[in-house]
């Protein structure tokens, strides 16, 4: 067996995943904790200037109130989720998330500003910006605000660790480093996760040398859904994924060209495919009332998008040359033009060099001049993100002034954004029903959870204690896919691949299962019987009942999993994650019997909304890992707002 040291950290807060999330609950609890003399740790798997769905950066930020009031943003949110969201969790997020922006902006994020000096909107909600280090700006300031002595990079988190003496209250984390034979147990008051959603669950269209690209950034595995699950918190809409439709291959971003330039998307045979289905008698009428108000839901324009590709009018093209054109062509006179022309053009590559470095790259690599001609788009594989339109992650308490008297048994239990296990919190990709809160809403929900956890710590002051038997066996767990590869690697003729940074060979072995391979097992499952692109995103009672069967046994090979060196044992990990949320969503998916948001997914069996049964009810879900079962239910929605009397819908 490989030796590895145990490093014991007792802190009062403990923060996990410091993303855009992560970094704005580094900043408030830091702040809160000063005043009250308690300590905080942050653990990154990764580094943290780098680490998160914003690591690449990105081109605008999709969040600013503005004038607009919060009961304007709920609208939005609402209408995007066919109807379903927390209206407490929403607002709350709202009603805050303007001071974050100015926040970035004093730490030097680099915001467009027009010749009077007001910031430039994408559209009514984004703002333009430079964002290429957007992270990193974000980053250096919560690192800051708890003390680089308080953070732990690349240590990865396996499980959350739960009071001996009360099996519904959190005391910590183990995990493991991913460049030393170190293993870390976490001691802590109250923990707050935010590590982010999940990729490569579903079979990504990427293959080959792309193998890995993906939309969603893919080293996030699940983490988040995985440890509040496993310690035993509520889940919520984990049938809810998110699809995006952009460019081909590259996933470059779509927003600032049909925001900011005005471009249009058709089919294959030039047909505006959005002004089909709002037209009289078009598809969008068979989605009352969500298709029948604007801004059309996301799904709903996948949707329109999926029924031209699959009926054969495809590929769907989006129109950069005719909107550059358009834009330049209120130039006094031909230089005039050509400078615009210019100036929009650069503007067009900046938008993917500021976010998705590979989409330029793949323009350039195929000669692709976005003022000369259209590109594809597509629908991605499914992603499980809280963050962005889709709406999966745990139960959470509310704020309290914001509930009604209907709402508050139901909304608000304490602390705000604590799950049902008392001292967990979560934020950003980690809550469930809070969508479009994106980056800057994510900083600001980070903020707001740290927060409510200091003050749990101040009220809980007594340290709880884990089962030292349990650590025992769970820093056997850690290792074992190590321990399985040193005993079983000699029965292949393949050599032994020790450094993280050599190519490893994939390989059969009887006594084995590589974690490449075991993704592939679970990419393949998932894609084919619970709705991935390779079945046109179609899934029944009877593929998911199969998925089930395929999950269970995969779950028994997990045990199986063999790890080269630190960075594959990282990888074991990371599927055990994913194949966790893999079986809630399928769970999920099937206990709602309804479509609510096609083109994310298609009940086959159950094609159409049933706004009867399912309209006011979240599904919910709480897993007993001893038992490995999962108990799934209904929570009812409760309208603190009615948006139709108010926004006139």
């Amino acid at each position: 067996m490989r030796d590895f040291e145990t490093v014991e950290v007792t802190t009062d807060l403990l923060i996990i995943g410091p993303g855009m999330a992560g970094s704005g609950a580094c900043v408030e609890a830091a702040h809160w904790a000063k005043q009250n003399n308690l300590t905080i740790t942050v653990v990154d798997k990764a580094a943290m200037e780098r680490s998160g769905a914003v690591a690449m950066g990105l081109s605008a930020i999709n969040q600013y109130q503005g004038e607009n009031t919060p009961v304007d943003y709920l609208s939005y949110v609402r209408q995007d989720l066919m109807g379903l969201c927390r209206d407490d969790l929403v607002m709350d997020i709202s009603r805050h998330v303007n001071g974050s922006v100015h926040m970035f902006e004093g730490y030097g994020l680099p915001l467009w500003k027009d010749d009077q000096g007001n910031y430039v909107h994408e559209g009514r909600w984004q703002l333009m910006i430079n964002g290429e280090s957007y992270k990193a700006i974000v980053a250096e300031a919560g690192k800051t605000a708890v003390g680089i002595d308080n953070l732990y990079e690349r240590v990865f988190i396996v499980k959350l660790l739960l009071d001996k003496n009360d099996k519904n209250r959190v005391c910590g984390a183990i995990g493991f480093s991913v460049r030393e034979n170190k293993i870390y147990v976490f001691h802590c008051k109250a923990c707050l996760v935010s590590a982010g959603g999940a990729v490569h669950v579903f079979r990504p269209r990427s293959t080959g040398e792309g193998l890995g690209r993906a939309w969603y950034p893919p080293w996030n595995a699940g983490s988040s859904s995985y440890l509040t699950t496993t310690a035993g918190a509520e889940m919520s809409s984990q049938e809810v994924v998110f699809i995006p439709g952009r460019y081909k291959d590259g996933y470059g971003p779509v927003g600032a060209w049909f925001l900011l330039f005005k471009a249009t998307a058709t089919s294959a045979s030039g047909v505006n495919y959005m002004a089909e289905g709002l037209s009289e008698g078009g598809e969008l009428h068979n989605w009352a009332p969500y298709g029948e108000v604007k801004p059309i839901p996301t799904c709903l324009r996948n949707h329109l998008m999926m029924q031209k590709m699959y009926s054969g009018d495809g590929p769907i093209l989006i129109h950069t040359d005719k909107a550059i054109a358009k834009l330049a062509e209120s130039a006094p006179n031909e230089k005039a033009y050509k400078k615009e022309l210019k100036k929009l053009e650069s503007e067009a590559w900046e938008d993917f060099l500021d976010m998705t470095i590979s989409q330029a790259v793949l323009w350039a690599s195929k000669d692709v001049f976005p003022e000369e001609g259209p590109s594809e788009i597509m629908p991605s594989e499914p992603y499980f993100i809280g963050s962005h339109s889709g709406a999966s992650g745990a139960w959470t308490s509310g704020p309290e002034d914001l509930q009604t008297a209907e709402s508050k048994s139901e909304y608000f239990w304490g602390y705000n954004r604590m799950t049902t296990v008392k001292g967990l919190f979560t934020a950003g990709d980690g809550v469930g029903n809070s969508s479009h809160k994106f980056s800057s809403g994510s900083f600001t929900e980070g903020r707001i959870a740290a927060k409510a956890a200091v003050k749990f710590c101040v009220e809980n002051p007594e340290m709880p204690e884990a089962d030292p038997g349990k650590i025992d066996k769970l820093k056997q767990d850690i290792v074992t896919p190590l321990e399985h590869y040193d005993q079983h690697h000699a029965y292949t003729t393949l050599g032994a691949v020790k450094k993280c940074y050599e190519l490893p060979v994939e390989e059969v072995n009887p006594n084995y299962i590589t974690p490449k391979m075991a993704m592939f097992r679970l990419n393949k499952i998932m894609d084919e019987y619970v709705a991935g692109w390779g079945n046109q995103y179609n899934c029944s009672e009877m593929t998911l009942n199969i998925a089930l069967q395929e999950l269970k046994r995969l779950k028994e090979d997990l045990s199986k999993l063999a790890a080269r060196n630190l960075h594959e044992l990282m990888r074991c990990w990371e599927n055990i994650h994913r194949v966790q949320i893999a079986e809630a969503h399928t769970r999920h998916k099937l206990f709602r019997e309804e479509t609510r948001w096609p083109g994310y997914y298609y009940r086959t069996d159950f094609p159409k909304l049933d706004e009867k049964n399912w309209a006011d009810v979240f599904v919910n879900s709480v897993y007993d890992e001893e038992k490995d079962e999962f108990q799934v239910f209904t929570r009812p929605k409760h309208s603190l707002v009615n948006i139709r009397e108010v926004v006139g819908m």
